[in-house]
């Protein structure tokens, strides 16, 4: 699976790790990715979603509800 959102997507960041001796070595910051139902052109579908994207409203949620007899 790759680390990329589907609506936004945004991938892992890389760079350096540098320690207090100036050591360098690479390293990669990975968005924070969630699983999710959510409605994709009116149908359910689980898609990988960064947090950003669900805190700003991008994704509509798949909503289950429960039935009452």
């Amino acid at each position: 699976m790759a680390k990329v959102c589907e609506v936004c997507g945004k991938t892992p960041v890389y760079g350096n790790r540098v320690s207090h001796a100036h050591n360098v070595t690479a390293r990669r910051w990975m968005p924070n990715l969630q699983s999710v139902n959510a409605l994709v052109s009116g149908k359910p579908k689980r898609i990988t979603v960064c947090t950003s994207c669900l805190k700003a409203g991008k994704v509509i949620k798949n909503v289950k509800y429960k039935k009452t007899a």
